[in-house]
């Protein structure tokens, strides 16, 4: 299994808190949708010091972490949070 996780920082608008509302909508969708992919969680940080929000997901191997990076609906959702992003940072790790 592998654990992917993606720290992001939201452009900071009038706009911040419906975007990251609608990022955790679309990316936890993706569940189901793209092979693989067996869970996603999303979370907005409290703590001032860190990134806006989290996603935490789990894939069954490497190879459904490669499919859900290119995956249409993927593909999709990244148009939109890069577009309401101004950073990220993203780890992935086998267990």
């Amino acid at each position: 299994m592998i654990k992917h996780i993606v720290f992001w920082r939201v452009r900071d608008d009038e706009n911040k808190l419906q975007n990251m509302e609608h990022m955790k909508k679309i990316l936890t969708e993706l569940v189901g949708v793209v092979p693989g992919l067996l869970s996603a969680e999303v979370g907005f940080n409290y703590n001032p010091n860190g990134y806006d929000i989290a996603l935490y997901s789990v894939l069954e191997s490497k190879e459904a972490l490669d499919g859900y990076q290119e995956h249409p609906a993927h593909l999709e959702v990244k148009k939109f949070v890069h577009s309401v992003i101004t950073d990220r940072a993203v780890a992935d790790y086998e267990i």
